[in-house]
């Protein structure tokens, strides 16, 4: 073989050897790309704005306000995979039916089974309320209902409104309303209402595809989602009369407030290591009385305080040697409760705890120091407390019981700016009714000369002198009260002195039975809440400001 022959073959095994070399790589960089790209396939979208708009109906089958219905099944398809949510509660058939529908998903399309037991020429609505969700995030189609009637005719009255808080006038947004023939009034029974739709979210509703009856009408905030008022918890507004429908009816304002529970119970009793007795009522008790059975001696010296709404009661007596207690608690003369308390293994400590205001540790000239405590305080004495100003003595402060709030004394000085103040309480200083004492307690002051305190007065015009109005100072929130005025008639007129600065408002109640307290509605006595109003705007009490404002009371003698 010649020597360019060699060459030859040598060149082809060389050439062929780089060929598969360079074959190989490709294939395995080929897989290698595939591998990551088929990784890359499977892995989901992260990030992104939550999902929460409701499914979209497609198509319904037969048509929505379908006629002379004879279909046994009905087809709703969305534009999305669906579930049905809470179904038993949520879902509602009116009229309704001998036997219940059958509802079954399948993926983006709702078929519902019909009974053989329709009845002839009426008009059924389905109403889904939040029962029917998107797979995923469960975002319901709200107020969503399928209608059809069996006969030539869809029932087509409807009644609109609006829903509010009686007490905060605010807008109630997804609150139940619901319609009841007053045939079948079941509201506070154990068949829930199947007639109801949902507030939007600036508390508008309306209820279509009603026919021609008589109805009793509620709005009901529910714990517990069974559409039956079941609950004292529950927030419910009513109209007194029931509504003759034989038109649309629109404008239906109701307003939901927390009744009065119609059975009384005791919801907390407890005996407290310093000795107080605490009860927790479910309700204000209307002239409270207690008395202490099989124990005379500490019934006759027993000292019982009550809440200003009357629910709940403090009781303090002398010993509490025996292993349990026996009130019986009477309202307006009459017995309404026998309460047993046992007495625990407390370790007991009878000592006065004295409370300090302001707690900041700084006084001013209208923030004098406070001193209080939880058990009665029967007398202080004065020279049991040592005073004094950058360590020297002082005797001539002042200490006061405040003439209309009792166990609360005030110790009054002329403060002053850039020194400390050290008061000591010494032991035995605070005495109650029945020998409790304080243990030695210290406290150390500064003055607050920032002096953030203002003058406002209101004048009420249009006042009905026939009526009692209570006049609460309020925070902008409308959940702080600071103070509670009974209006004086014959002046009109109510100030706030050297009150601390900051942005407030006023609630004017207009207190019917005057009692004192605003009272809320009773459904079960078809009374309305008392009828109040806001002040429509904040204001602004400015510190060293004295300022003036007037507010008719007209739009309040108007409420029916």
């Amino acid at each position: 073989m010649s020597l360019h022959s060699k060459i030859n073959k040598t060149s082809l095994k060389s050439i062929k050897s780089t060929l598969i070399t360079r074959l190989v790589l490709l294939s395995l960089f080929s897989s290698l790309i595939l591998l990551t790209v088929q990784c890359a396939s499977i892995k989901q979208p992260t990030g992104g704005p939550k999902d929460s708009i409701a499914p979209v109906v497609l198509n319904e089958f037969p048509a929505n306000f379908s006629k002379n219905f004879k279909e046994k099944k009905i087809s709703i398809t969305l534009d999305e995979y669906i579930k049905l949510n809470n179904q038993q509660k949520e879902i509602s058939i009116s009229p309704d039916m001998d036997r219940l529908p059958q509802f079954k998903v399948k993926k983006k399309i709702l078929e519902i089974t019909l009974p053989d037991s329709l009845e002839q020429n009426t008009t059924y609505t389905i109403n889904f309320g939040k029962g029917l969700v998107d797979y995923n995030a469960s975002n319901p189609i709200i107020n969503y209902s399928y209608v059809f009637a069996t006969g030539d005719q869809i029932d087509s009255l409807s009644i609109s409104g609006n829903v509010t808080n009686a007490l905060t006038k605010e807008k109630e947004k997804e609150v139940r309303v619901l319609l009841i023939p007053i045939s079948q009034d079941s509201i506070f029974g154990k068949k829930k209402a199947n007639i109801f739709a949902q507030t939007d979210t600036v508390g508008n509703f309306k209820i279509s595809n009603l026919r021609a009856n008589t109805y009793r009408i509620y709005a009901l905030k529910e714990t517990n989602n069974d559409r039956i008022y079941n609950n004292p918890d529950e927030l419910i507004g009513f109209l007194k009369d029931s509504i003759v429908l034989d038109k649309d009816l629109s404008n239906i304002n109701l307003q939901i407030s927390k009744g009065t529970p119609t059975k009384f119970r005791v919801l907390d009793k407890k005996i407290e290591n310093t000795g107080r007795i605490h009860l927790v009522f479910n309700r204000g008790v209307t002239q409270p009385k207690l008395i202490l059975l099989n124990d005379e001696e500490n019934d006759k010296t027993k000292i019982v305080n009550y809440s200003q709404k009357q629910d709940s009661a403090f009781i303090y007596i002398s010993n509490l040697e025996k292993d349990s207690l026996k009130f019986v608690l009477s309202e307006s003369n009459s017995v309404l409760d026998t309460i047993l308390i046992k007495k625990t293994n407390l370790k007991l400590d009878r000592s006065i705890v004295p409370i300090t205001s302001p707690s900041t540790g700084k006084v001013d000239r209208v923030k004098h120091l406070t001193l209080s405590s939880l058990t009665p305080i029967k007398t202080i004495d004065k020279s049991k407390i040592k005073f004094t100003e950058d360590s020297i003595s002082k005797t001539n402060f002042q200490l006061q019981l405040d003439s209309t709030v009792a166990n609360i004394y005030h110790i009054r000085y002329n403060w002053r700016k850039q020194k400390n103040y050290q008061i000591i309480l010494e032991e035995g200083a605070m005495q109650g009714y029945f020998g409790e004492k304080n243990k030695e307690h210290k406290l150390s002051l500064t003055y607050d000369d920032s002096d953030n305190y203002g003058d406002i007065t209101f004048t009420f015009t249009s006042i009905d002198s026939t009526k009692q109005y209570i006049v609460e100072l309020i925070d902008e929130k409308k959940e702080k009260v600071y103070r509670r005025d009974i209006l004086n008639n014959a002046t009109g007129k109510l100030g706030y002195k050297e009150f601390p600065g900051g942005k407030y408002t006023i609630r004017i109640i207009r207190d019917d039975n005057k009692n004192g307290i605003w009272d809320p509605g009773e459904v079960y006595k078809l009374t309305q809440p008392e009828p109040l109003v806001y002040l429509n705007k904040t204001f602004t009490i400015r510190a060293n400001w004295e300022q003036n404002e007037t507010f008719s009371l007209q739009e309040l003698n108007d409420i029916n």
